[in-house]
């Protein structure tokens, strides 16, 4: 028979305890999973649990978290056991914490809350499923919690006592945690990437204190409850009271810790606490040369950020997959460190100080070679940035003067237009980016001279103590703030940081029915001068804007040509149009810290899922995204859209005569980008037509190319290098796979453009950047007739791409098709692709060439479908039996030569070339394929391929696998 509780009296508890208790049965639950895991599994299995994929014992003698907790029975399941029973301590220490540091108008008891609520979910997820069992799930949810971590550390500490021991202990536990993150990253780089022995040993024992340091953490709210008790009280009905039934209430001491007793106002920003420091002055002045300041800035910015991707890029696409220098895209989190007490402040008083370090390492990174460390040089540029950046919009917020932000604004987007500028004059590639030397045609060091120039000249009005706040009591929402400001900054970096982008998401091939790069880039960037003037002028249109921006995100997403451009230019003008808005919106936020780190947050997941949408073959949960740019785009437009819903216009009170002072300031600026937009275009327009190089023979030589995005081994631009080998090799036509730049991780770059103005080439860029594939396009020295973009069947993997091409060659129409194959792994689809491809090829009774990356063994598999009755084509050499991925074949053509070149350090695939002579109407060609070679001796000399690719060659590239062309009768 069960005991029940009895009060002694009416008044009595049945039970009463410290909440303490709580914060202890947490920590030593916590702990004790970890540590008894750690102490079973050394004892058990210690060999085992230090071996990784690379090395074992001695080379490596501590183990990693996840092999401890999740590689080996029993520790996996004590640990599971033990780490079960600390759920209930958990989910009660989140509500005590709210209950225990709640504080009235204030966003940060919700936000600790939620993300721990959150957080706490993704530890069940790292926790159960082990990297054993799904490594790419137990990553993301790793990852999840480290993330959901800032904001957990971030709002526990902000609502402690200011002053307090407590709050140092909690300040100085959270920075401790992630800045252990950097050699976390650091060795874990070291280990992957360079396999370096010992590294992954030196990473666990950073990873176990990251346990010690969230454990502990947590474990702090042992002191914070110590006047927090809980009482359980019986319940009453009637006059009767119910051992069964019973109250619970907390009960909080009036003890102060270790400070004196807080303040009952609610938390304010961090800034607002050494405002009385600030000089009792507010200089608000839209010179020319702080609209030019301002403007280079922006500019800085732009370079910096949009170089971050691009970088990063590097390394997975050299891996194949996740390479761990992802994580570097956390360093856009940075204004999460503005909770650190007095520097918001000081970046304030000192703008020029993270300006001029956002220069130095974002713009200086290029002086390092080695490309991973490039990279973190850079991502400490970038964090420089970002926190200058909201730095700067919430200092001018403070202000209330609705002109005053909106100026900043304006300035912000002219610097992104003037960064499109210089990418439209230096073919999409932006001359100071860290891919760029001197070698490439960067001007790195003059950007970085421009960029601390400008830097040291940047100021901030000072706010004087007696300044008075806004009296508008409807703040803004902090999550609708973050996620239209995140949701901005992300859709100008897919769309509107190069001019060509909406172009080629409207592209459909020859002959020519909508815009083209050149010289149609300069509307472009004409429609974002004009967005964003109008944006200054007037902001009670943005209603009838938005609507407006809506119908043409629409059109862009659904129509190709001008119809889809016409789209594209009014979502480019709402863009920039509504640029002012969101930044007076979220500078109206006073928890600066929280409401940009957020934004950033729906900025880094927007971009990731951008990625997702076409690289869904090679990431984690990538088919739950798989060719939905529709998502992405259509909620990053409804997030912005989410602002508007909650804007009220307050117009600055300025005279006429100070408008139109200040316009006309704006307006010089406008007519300049103009003007410069117009000469570039003009400058960069092919006014003569290609030429072939062997008209006298009728030779066209051919070749295909695997470019890997324009990204060599050491991470530079590989543009000038190509054009010289493609140069060299005398080639009229050629298909470039791997060469659809047009997204955030490549730069939103068009390797066309250059390759074809500098070799004076027509260009077909293929499928355009909304179809999701990694590119496909044709260059050619022969007008282009006509093209049509296919995708070929693709049920699970990457989709293939396939141009299909009629030149006017000699007067004489011969087809081209360029084909990428999708990947080994998936075996229906290579050969759906190879059923397509074939019924291309054998619709076409012309002369026909197929460049192409095949996936495939020679006379093998999917190759009798290439080369088949079906589709009437042949080999080049089918002798040549070292080919896996490109081949070209042909039909109705003679062919007089073929020979690989090896890539040097461009790529990671060679080019493959061959020679054909183009028959007149009615003249016989090799109708028997013959594979009889001659000596090169016999070869008329314009039809040999050049002597410097013999022997050492010249630039890494020469003759290789047979070491000599050949040639054939």
């Amino acid at each position: 028979m069960s005991k029940t509780l009895e009060p002694k009296s009416k008044s009595d508890p049945l039970l009463k305890f410290s909440a303490q208790f709580i914060a202890i049965a947490h920590t030593i639950c916590a702990l004790s999973a970890f540590l008894a895991a750690l102490v079973v599994g050394t004892w058990l299995h210690y060999h085992k649990i230090v071996k990784n994929e690379f090395y074992g014992y001695p080379d490596e003698w501590f183990p990693s978290v996840s092999a401890t907790i999740g590689d080996r029975y029993p520790e996996r399941s004590i640990f599971q056991v033990i780490i079960a029973l600390t759920a209930g301590p958990r989910f009660l220490l989140l509500l005590l914490n709210y209950i225990r540091l709640y504080k009235p108008n204030s966003i940060y008891p919700k936000l600790g809350l939620i993300s721990g609520f959150i957080r706490t979910m993704t530890c069940g997820g790292w926790v159960y499923i082990t990297s054993t069992d799904d490594h790419d799930a137990h990553d993301i949810f790793m990852v999840l919690y480290i993330v959901l971590t800032i904001p957990w550390d971030l709002s526990i500490t902000m609502l402690t006592a200011p002053r307090s021991s407590l709050r140092r202990y909690r300040k100085y536990m959270a920075l401790t945690f992630f800045f252990m993150l950097i050699p976390l990253i650091y060795l874990f780089i070291q280990h992957k990437a360079h396999k370096v022995k010992g590294a992954y040993s030196y990473y666990a024992y950073c990873e176990w204190s990251l346990i010690f340091l969230d454990v502990g953490f947590d474990a702090l709210s042992i002191i914070d409850f110590k006047d927090l008790s809980i009482e359980l009280l019986p319940s009453k009905n009637g006059d009767e009271y119910f051992s069964t039934n019973f109250n619970i209430q907390l009960i909080q001491k009036e003890i102060e810790l270790n400070s004196k007793k807080e303040p009952s106002h609610s938390f304010s920003d961090p800034l607002s606490d050494s405002e009385k420091l600030l000089p009792k002055t507010i200089a608000v002045n839209n010179s020319s040369f702080e609209i030019t300041i301002n403007t280079l800035n922006s500019f800085i910015f732009w370079s910096i950020y949009s170089s971050l991707f691009l970088c990063i890029w590097h390394f997975p696409l050299w891996n194949m997959g996740i390479s761990g220098y992802e994580a570097t895209c956390l360093s856009l989190l940075a204004p999460f460190l503005l909770s650190i007490p007095g520097l918001q402040s000081f970046f304030a008083k000192k703008p020029a100080f993270p300006r001029f370090f956002a220069c130095l390492f974002g713009v200086g990174s290029f002086a390092v070679t080695e490309p991973a460390s490039r990279l973190l040089i850079l991502s400490v540029g970038v964090i420089f940035a970002v926190m200058s950046l909201c730095v700067e919009i919430s200092t001018i917020g403070k202000l209330n003067d609705p002109m005053a932000i909106k100026s900043y604004a304006t300035t912000f987007s002219m610097g992104l237009i003037l960064s499109s500028i210089l990418k439209f004059a230096f073919w999409t590639n932006n001359p100071i980016w860290p891919i760029m030397n001197k070698n490439t045609g960067g001007w790195n060091t003059t950007g970085l001279i421009v960029g601390l120039t400008s830097a040291y000249f940047t100021t901030l009005p000072q706010i004087p103590v007696d300044h008075k706040k806004s009296a508008d009591t409807q703040k803004p929402s902090l999550l609708v703030c973050s996620a239209a400001f995140g949701s901005l900054i992300y859709s100008i970096s897919a769309m509107l940081t190069d001019s060509s982008t909406i172009i080629l998401w409207t592209w459909s091939g020859y002959p020519i029915s909508g815009p083209i790069p050149v010289p149609h880039g300069a509307v472009t960037l004409i429609v974002m001068c004009l967005g964003t003037y109008l944006g200054l002028l007037k902001s009670n249109s943005y209603k009838i804007v938005t609507i407006m921006g809506i119908i043409g995100a629409i059109f862009l997403y659904n129509f190709h040509d001008w119809a889809g451009y016409a789209g594209g230019m009014l979502y480019a003008f709402w863009v920039c149009y509504i640029t002012p808005i969101c930044f007076h919106q979220i500078s109206k936020v006073d928890h600066v810290a929280a409401v940009f780190g957020i934004a950033y947050i729906f900025d880094i997941l927007l971009s990731l899922g951008h990625v997702w949408v076409v690289a869904y073959a090679f990431v984690p949960y990538g088919p739950l995204l798989r060719e939905r740019t529709d998502l992405i785009f259509g909620s990053s437009v409804l997030l912005i859209c989410g602002i508007i819903m909650k804007y009220n216009i307050v117009e600055a009170e300025l005279s006429t005569k100070k408008l139109t002072h200040t316009l006309k300031k704006f307006s010089n600026f406008f007519k300049l980008f103009t003007l410069l937009s117009v000469f570039v275009a003009f400058q960069r327009f092919q006014f003569e037509k290609p030429k072939p190089y062997h008209p006298e023979s009728r030779l066209f030589t051919a070749g295909i190319w695997t470019i890997h995005f324009g990204l060599d081994n050491d991470m530079w631009a590989s543009e000038h290098r190509m054009r010289d080998l493609i140069k060299d090799l005398e080639l009229d036509v050629i298909g470039l796979l791997e060469s659809d730049t047009q997204r955030i991780i490549m730069g939103n770059r068009d390797l066309t453009q250059r390759l074809a103005e500098e070799l004076d080439m027509y260009a077909d860029f293929g499928p355009g950047p909304n179809k999701h594939t990694w590119g496909a396009a044709l260059l050619s020295k022969f007008p282009i007739v006509q093209s049509t973009h296919h995708l070929l069947p693709s049920p699970v993997g990457e989709l293939a791409p396939a141009i299909h091409a009629t030149l006017d060659c000699y007067g004489e129409l011969v087809d081209i098709v360029v084909f990428h194959s999708g990947q080994e792994e998936d075996v229906e689809d290579r050969l759906l692709q190879s059923l397509g491809v074939a019924e291309i090829m054998g619709s076409s009774d012309r002369p026909l060439v197929l460049l192409s990356y095949l996936v495939t063994n020679p006379l093998e598999g999917n190759y009798n479908t290439y080369v088949s009755d079906d589709s009437g084509m042949h080999d080049i050499d089918a002798t040549d039996d070292d080919r896996w991925c490109e081949y070209i074949l042909y039909k109705k053509l003679k062919r007089t030569g073929y020979a690989r070149i090896s890539r040097g350090t461009i790529t990671d695939t060679e080019v493959q070339v061959g020679k054909f002579v183009v028959p007149n109407a009615g003249e016989p060609y090799d109708e028997e394929y013959s594979q009889e070679r001659v000596d090169e001796s016999s070869v008329p000399l314009d039809m040999r391929f050049p002597s410097m690719f013999y022997g050492d060659g010249v630039r890494d590239h020469r003759f290789h696998v047979f070491d000599e062309p050949r040639y054939f009768d």
